[in-house]
């Protein structure tokens, strides 16, 4: 095998997606940008959108965050379907995607339900500080 076929230049959010999408076929996802500091996670602004093939690639969904005008530093996707396992319609939408942003205000580790991402596309996960 070469170097060249040895080397995946996919990110962890481009395998995320195209295999979330290969599961589930069409789904809308829930996704909430977050600032990233050395001790804590704060959420920035959230989003949704509906993925009906697996063409998304990392460098599409950075040019769409950028539209935010946030200084973000990860990503936290929620994929979810209808009950017919269909992509969510607005109105729904809208809702799954506030009640979301309750649960993570309430409970950064909430962001580790989904897939986390930082601004590479490297998957990420937090873990709880204890301080004394």
């Amino acid at each position: 095998m070469s170097i060249s076929e040895s080397h995946d230049a996919r990110t962890d959010f481009d395998r995320w997606i195209t295999a979330e999408f290969a599961r589930s076929g069409a789904f809308t996802v829930l996704v909430v940008l977050v600032d990233i500091g050395e001790r804590m996670v704060r959420p920035l602004c959230s989003t949704y959108f509906s993925v009906i093939g697996d063409e998304t690639d990392w460098d599409e969904i950075v040019i769409l965050f950028a539209g935010s005008g946030m200084d973000w530093g990860g990503a936290a996707f929620f994929p979810v379907t209808s009950h017919n396992r269909l992509p969510l319609d607005n109105p729904t939408a809208r809702a799954r995607l506030r009640q979301l942003e309750a649960r993570v205000d309430a409970d950064r580790l909430v962001l580790n339900e989904g897939y986390f991402f930082d601004r590479q596309g490297r998957g990420l996960k937090i873990e709880e500080i204890f301080v004394r």
